[in-house]
């Protein structure tokens, strides 16, 4: 009996190990393929700005990278992921703006950079110059989004067309294809379809096109849960250069934020970033490196003589608003003054502001400068030249029109092209390149209007000239 009762432990006890076994086999397993995380860091400041990871989640790398192969047809044009407006420097494995992560299996994700990018051109057959921080020109989210989704709602997003696709960049082991096969490709799938739903809201509203984000909409309707409204917030993205000059102004184009570290995390938390996943110590790294960006100077000649006699016009004229120690620089300015497009100021309720109040509260970070105005703040101008287009919602081509009153600006012209226009001061917004590689801005469309900042309109033409040429010194 005593034979058989320890004959019959020790079966229990090799069940046992072998049950503790399998289960730690199986967490490794999980955790192995599924949350390993393996940091990538990069040592240059200006690199973890373009490519360093902000924890915005996104597609898995390798299905990302296939994508443009496999689907085209749902791109707006030939060129891959450059033709919606993603900047991509030589030699590099993603564009300027993407992270690449491995969380288990590579992932993809967006960095600051991808809205706060942009390059420009001379002339058309130059190369383009890269400007980090600047606001992007090209980058068209709405269409990045709206391609994602069509490809997840392609009969051809199977893993019998992506394996052999991905494997063609990258050699998969038996057992990583079983995990695309049946688990990485049907959730990726999943997720894009539902992506695409989610904004599906987008539809209803004039497209934001190149260069512009419906900004915080998205939050309100995918994050927070909000009520569907018919509100428009198309904006322009802004520059983040130069900082540290910067401290104390209000962000954001209403001033809805008052803290620069808070609105950093507000971009993170808007790109995708889980709240319960914030990376504070690199979101600090990209603090560090804006606060020091310069802002760009002017690549073209100055007439040094007529800047000079736009300087004291300027002085009477701007500097109160624009100029760094101007009575409202970095302040807002009630809309019944400024008399620009409002539907921004309609978005943002008290209702999101009450929902980013509380959003940080079981957090190690906290929203507490979070706030409701009804007007626009008074920016620097410091790199105005490559601003443009011109204006909260981005409806002034060009800093010349920006001076003439709303009937005698621009009513439709092309975005999207970085080739510069230094005597208008501005991207070229017109003629057959830039209607072919453009988006078209009507300004009779809800949001888009250019209407308002009649400041300097009354000026003379001469007046104007020097204005204008001293701005460029900006």
């Amino acid at each position: 009996m005593i034979l058989v009762n320890n004959k019959f432990a020790k079966i229990l006890i090799i069940l046992l190990l072998l049950t503790l076994l399998i289960i730690g086999g199986a967490n490794y397993f999980v955790w192995y393929n599924f949350k390993r995380e393996v940091p990538i860091v990069y040592k240059s400041a200006e690199d973890h700005f373009k490519y360093g990871s902000i924890n915005s989640g996104g597609v898995p790398f390798f299905i990302w990278e296939v994508l443009p192969d496999l689907f085209a047809e749902h791109l707006p044009g030939p060129g891959g992921y450059k033709s919606l407006g993603f900047i991509w420097e030589k030699g590099q494995e993603m564009p300027v703006g993407v992270s690449k992560t491995i969380v288990g299996f590579p992932r993809q994700g967006s960095t600051c950079a991808l809205c706060h990018s942009t390059t420009y051109r001379k002339s058309p057959q130059d190369s383009p110059n890269l400007v980090l921080g600047a606001p992007t020109q090209t980058f068209d989210s709405v269409a990045n989004i709206r391609f994602l989704a069509a490809c997840g709602n392609d009969p051809k997003f199977t893993p019998d067309n992506l394996i052999p696709a991905i494997e063609a960049k990258h050699p998969l082991s038996w057992s990583d294809k079983l995990l695309y096969r049946y688990l990485i490709i049907p959730q990726t799938q999943e997720s894009l379809m539902g992506l695409g739903m989610a904004f599906a809201w987008t539809n209803s509203r004039p497209d934001p096109g190149p260069g512009r984000i419906p900004s915080f909409n998205p939050v309100k309707f995918v994050q927070f849960r909000l009520p569907l409204d018919d509100t428009i917030d198309n904006v322009d993205d802004p520059p983040i250069w130069n900082e540290r000059q910067h401290k104390g102004f209000d962000y954001h184009w209403d001033g809805l934020e008052t803290n620069l570290t808070e609105t950093i995390i507000m971009g993170a938390l808007a790109a995708g970033t889980p709240t319960d996943n914030v990376p504070l110590q690199d979101l600090q790294r990209v603090e560090d490196f804006i606060r020091l960006i310069p802002p760009p100077d002017y690549p073209f000649a100055i007439d040094a003589v007529l800047a000079a006699k736009g300087k004291p016009i300027f002085n009477n004229n701007c500097a109160s608003c624009h100029a760094f120690g101007g009575d409202r620089t970095g302040s807002f300015i009630p809309i019944e003054e400024v008399g620009t497009d409002d539907h921004r100021l309609e978005m943002w309720s008290q209702a999101v502001v009450d929902k980013y109040l509380a959003l940080g509260d079981a957090q190690s970070w906290d929203f507490t400068h979070v706030q409701k105005q009804n007007g626009y703040i008074a920016v620097s101008l410091d790199g105005i030249w490559l601003r443009a287009p011109y204006l909260h919602n981005g409806s002034v081509p060009y800093l010349r029109d920006l001076l003439e009153v709303p009937e005698k600006r621009t009513k439709v012209f092309y975005r999207g092209y970085d080739v510069y226009n230094p005597d208008k001061v501005g991207f070229v917004s017109e003629g057959t390149t830039a209607e072919t590689e453009g988006f078209k801005y009507d300004t009779t469309l809800d949001g888009n209007s250019n209407k308002g900042h009649l400041y300097g309109t009354e000026l003379s033409s001469e007046e104007k000239q020097a204005l204008v040429e001293y701005l460029k010194t900006l």
